[in-house]
């Protein structure tokens, strides 16, 4: 257990540097895009600006995540948590190229700024969610999912091996083997490998893309 923690601690400040310095720059060069962005989402349908949710951290703890607001103002009353599928109704007109680009996630850089995310590692997880590609609209804890504890060993990232490498539309259970391959072989050149193809993906916006994004 002592190692274990001396692991973890070593990680964090190895890491910790880098996304805070990172994120502030990201938050300080995004700034008028903020703006602009803003002033989109609110001529399109007049809706908020910014969309909140709960997501699980690092061993389990629970934190408010922010985005650009994508899909229609109703859309959790309407249809429950569940991932965004191809030729989802439910994403707004201008939601399209944020998604596309990720600049939806922008607001993010707050929570890896705060130390609730990294730049890399698993994503936040909503605490249940509808599983993709499943005849039930039965919301799934994550504690149901086989591996959850497991990614739940390191912090969640903007960026990862599952964002960038898993096909979009498989079930938490999948990703988590890509979340896996992370974890077991995490270092700080591997990090900046997943940064640096994650800036070639938003420059080709292929984010959303169901066949590969790069």
């Amino acid at each position: 257990a002592v190692l274990l923690i001396i692991n973890m601690d070593k990680e964090y400040f190895l890491k910790r540097p880098f996304d805070l310095l990172l994120s502030s720059a990201g938050l300080l060069i995004s700034s008028p895009l903020w703006v602009i962005i803003s002033i989109l989402i609110k001529l399109d349908d007049n809706g908020p600006v910014f969309y909140s949710q709960k997501r699980v951290g690092i061993n389990g703890k629970l934190f408010s995540t922010y985005k650009f607001r994508t899909m229609i103002p109703e859309s959790d009353q309407l249809y429950g948590y569940k991932q965004a599928g191809e030729g989802d109704n439910r994403i707004t007109k201008v939601g399209k190229y944020l998604r596309y680009t990720a600049m939806d996630e922008l607001p993010q850089l707050i929570s890896i700024f705060t130390g609730d995310m990294s730049f890399v590692g698993p994503r936040a997880l909503l605490p249940d969610e509808i599983e993709v590609n499943e005849d039930s609209d039965e919301s799934v804890p994550i504690e149901k999912i086989p591996g959850f504890k497991y990614r739940q060993s390191v912090r969640p990232g903007l960026t990862g091996v599952a964002q960038i490498y898993a096909p979009r539309d498989i079930s938490r259970k999948n990703k988590f083997r890509y979340d896996k391959i992370y974890i077991k072989n995490r270092c700080f050149t591997l990090d900046l490998r997943l940064i640096l193809i994650s800036f070639w993906i938003t420059f080709r916006g292929t984010w959303e893309s169901r066949d590969k994004k790069f």
